[in-house]
């Protein structure tokens, strides 16, 4: 069973340079959906991943269609999304396979189409909205892979 992390269109070159070194700490993949809102050799992406690049596998797509292609089983494809209903620890992580987490754009999400089209796969972090719009990605990402290990 292997867990993967998926950003789709990722903009900041910080948050991709720490969840890299989430998936380096946690054997994660790591699958990046361009176009990218940096330089995959951005010195503050390399920076925020400090020496962990090397041991991160990092997969590119050149769009979400051609991510999807690659996705073995729907039922282990979480879209992490601050509109789902199901919370992500209600989600059962230890079903054999690997696991896919598709976060969206830090200032979008993930397409309103997309979405309207997968919403079962729809998983969510509990916020306060009336205090913040969403939690930084990096954070987000922690979190929810971190459930799945604990379950795994």
């Amino acid at each position: 069973m292997t867990n993967h992390i998926v950003l789709f269109e990722p903009l900041f070159p910080a948050n991709t340079g720490n969840i890299a070194r989430t998936c380096a700490g946690t054997d994660t993949v790591l699958h990046l959906i361009k176009p990218l809102g940096f330089s995959t050799d951005d010195k503050h992406m390399k920076r925020a991943g400090l020496d962990y690049w090397n041991s991160v596998k990092v997969v590119y797509h050149d769009d979400l269609q051609s991510f999807m292609a690659t996705v073995p089983d729907i039922n282990k494809l979480y879209l992490v999304s601050k509109f789902a209903t199901r919370d992500y620890t209600e989600v059962d992580y230890t079903l054999p396979g690997d696991h896919y987490f598709l976060f969206g754009k830090e200032t979008t999400g993930l397409p309103e189409p997309f979405m309207r089209r997968y919403p079962e796969q729809a998983i969510r972090i509990p916020q306060d909205d009336s205090h913040i719009r969403a939690l930084n990605l990096s954070n987000s990402v922690a979190i929810v892979i971190y459930e799945a290990l604990r379950q795994q």
